[in-house]
């Protein structure tokens, strides 16, 4: 699935997953899934309104990774698509995604390679 940045000012930036995906890919007995951010696994938790019209995720690690890898410390540029890859029970990884939508580079080749 493709989610976007979302910026709500500097030192608060997280993903705006979208209602279609959070019905789609999210159990609603959920309250925790983990994201794996390049070598980094962490836990994120979910709030109810992510089930009700607030599909956004929030962490403050989540927050300093996308910052410092995606948006350069600018949070006024505008959203950035991320693929957001299940992997897992309630795991998902963070991939870079190019302007036409495909995978970024030697992970495009690596999912190919694997399918």
């Amino acid at each position: 699935m493709v989610v976007r940045t979302h910026c709500k000012g500097r030192g608060i930036t997280g993903l705006h997953v979208g209602v279609n995906n959070v019905r789609r890919y999210f159990p609603r007995d959920i309250s925790v899934i983990e994201l794996q951010l390049d070598h980094l696994r962490i836990q994120c938790g979910l709030t109810p309104d992510f089930w009700h019209g607030q599909p956004d995720i929030f962490d403050p690690r989540l927050c300093a990774w996308l910052e410092a890898r995606h948006l350069h410390g600018k949070c006024d540029r505008g959203p950035v698509p991320l693929a957001m890859i299940p992997a897992g029970n309630n795991s998902f990884r963070l991939q870079p995604v190019e302007r036409n939508g495909h995978l970024h580079g030697r992970t495009r080749q690596a999912q190919q390679s694997a399918a």
